[in-house]
């Protein structure tokens, strides 16, 4: 969704590097740069003014005059102005101090409630609370079917006493939920209500009476992320009208522009607290506005990465696989086998290319990105399956006959299954040395950062001693020589600089005895 601003705002940010200084005309252009790329990507025109003028009057300020990277200042000022006109800090749910915790769910017609109470449900779920969906949207065709299809699929129960289609009293649907709730012991209720606009008195009342008649502890307006500029109009109605605590973006995957997202927080004063970014009713989180203007900066969002890898992978899992790269057979305990279920948990936590774009500065490649073929995974699992559980343990079997019948058994080229089982070897070596601490030279023990056994000994081996002479007088001088030193050295003190009785009775500094 930020693909156009990212790109507009990287643009300008390469004009400024190399230069030691900025001059007035250098932050005015980058100034304008800026306001042409957030109105481009669709940003309300006073959120737009705002930003420029805070960006420009930091800009010409000490940290930027002082600095001896002015470029990387004026990214971090727009980067801490972005997060500024998202929210600021990450805003949670409040939760009520008697069960059950009302969640009024609101917002334009097609906007996404009906999905997103299931995935509000499923995430609150996996928080270790038991969610109760209410079907209030008795308007809408199928609104109520459409509920219990979506709460069946997040695992979550569901009130619908009333068919909808027009049938049905949704306020008095709304209060009946509440004692239901109390004698099901669901410690959370959230309430789908009906799609409205803004123009629309009549649903806009019936939204403020479910309001009074359940007392939400937090009304949650549903915004459709893909619908620019009216998405803000909307919200300052809504909030006039019903009123509401926070925002929800629905579509965030979608290939709009994103000015709704940038705009919402500022213009209406409510914070974002969730986005949804996908079909999947996994495709949901809290909204985290640094973690957002990392992303269009394309400074990568490594925490969510890290978040989603933590929700997949179980701890005695990667142990056992670090295990295995770190034996002494050099990673050869590491199998096809586990190469699979590698690829199978990494599959977990999402689509490739998404999970790439959470890297920083992979904006640069995103056509590549984009272009990623997720069926490859299944292709590869596909090769392995085909494969017995020996030549699995074993990939060196695989000759040229074995190759043939995996790549029947599998539905691929033979070219397929050597290029697998060739990329498998170059993945374990390497998994394998970063493991035991290979890797970049200069940097012993850490990961990728070089200094594995064979160069430490090689390093060693060039630190002996001068070479001595071929010349027997002259090599006799400097034996004599270095004796001497050795004797002058051992009289005036020890290892310490200090004389070298002292050096038994030597005490490190007590700031220092926690290193030792």
């Amino acid at each position: 969704m930020f693909d156009t601003l990212s790109d507009r705002l990287s643009a300008t940010f390469k004009n400024l590097r190399g230069k030691g200084r900025l001059s007035e005309a250098d932050i005015d252009a980058t100034a304008r740069e800026i306001r042409i790329a957030l109105l481009e990507a669709d940003v309300a025109l006073p959120v737009v003014r705002a930003f420029i003028a805070n960006v420009k009057e930091r800009a010409r300020g000490v940290e930027v005059s002082q600095a001896l990277n002015p470029a990387q200042q004026v990214v971090k000022i727009v980067n801490e102005e972005l997060v500024a006109i998202l929210g600021g800090e990450t805003r949670r749910l409040r939760f009520a101090k008697t069960a059950p915790t009302v969640i009024m769910l609101a917002g334009l017609q097609g906007a996404g409630k009906t999905t997103l109470a299931g995935k509000l449900g499923l995430w609150l779920k996996g928080q270790g609370h038991s969610p109760l969906l209410v079907a209030c949207d008795l308007q809408r065709p199928n609104a109520v079917n459409q509920l219990s299809v979506v709460a069946e699929r997040a695992g979550v129960a569901v009130y619908a006493p009333e068919p909808g289609n027009g049938v049905g009293d949704p306020v008095q649907v709304a209060k009946d939920s509440i004692e239901f709730a109390k004698a099901k012991v669901h410690d959370i209720v959230i309430v789908d209500t009906a799609g409205r606009l803004g123009i629309d008195q009549e649903l806009m009342q019936q939204a403020a009476d479910i309001r009074d008649a359940v007392s939400p502890d937090e009304i949650l307006f549903v915004v459709d992320a893909m619908i620019g500029q009216d998405a803000v109009n909307t919200a300052e109605a809504f909030r006039d009208g019903v009123g509401f605590d926070g925002v929800v973006l629905s579509k965030l995957d979608g290939d709009a522009r994103g000015g709704a997202a940038l705009s919402i927080a500022h213009v209406t004063g409510k914070q974002v607290m969730f986005a949804s970014n996908g079909e999947k009713l996994e495709d949901f989180d809290a909204f985290h506005p640094d973690r957002m203007a990392s992303r269009i900066l394309d400074m990568g969002d490594l925490l969510t990465l890290i978040e989603q890898a933590e929700k997949t992978f179980s701890q005695e899992e990667a142990a056992k696989m670090a295990s295995k790269l770190q034996s002494s057979k050099g990673g050869k305990d590491f199998t096809l086998d586990d190469f699979l279920a590698q690829m199978e948990q990494v599959r977990k936590m999402g689509s490739i290319s998404k999970l790439l774009g959470m890297l920083p500065g992979m904006g640069q490649i995103k056509d590549q990105i984009n272009n990623i073929d997720e069926r490859d995974i299944d292709r590869t699992a596909a090769i392995i399956k085909s494969m017995t559980p020996k030549e699995r343990a074993e990939p060196t079997l695989i000759n040229g006959s074995r190759r043939a019948r995996i790549a029947k058994g599998s539905g691929v080229e033979v070219s397929a299954v050597k290029s697998l089982v060739e990329r498998f070897f170059e993945a374990r070596k390497m998994m394998s040395k970063m493991a035991q601490g290979g890797g970049m030279p200069g940097m012993p023990g850490m990961p990728g950062m070089g200094g594995g056994p064979g160069r430490q000994k090689k390093q060693v081996k060039q630190a002996k001693g001068k070479r001595k002479s071929g010349n027997p007088m002259k090599r006799k001088a400097e034996e004599a020589a270095a004796a001497e030193r050795r004797e002058q050295a051992a009289a005036q003190g020890g290892a310490f600089g200090l004389p070298a009785q002292d050096d038994k009775n030597f005490e490190l500094p007590d700031e220092f005895k926690k290193f030792m």
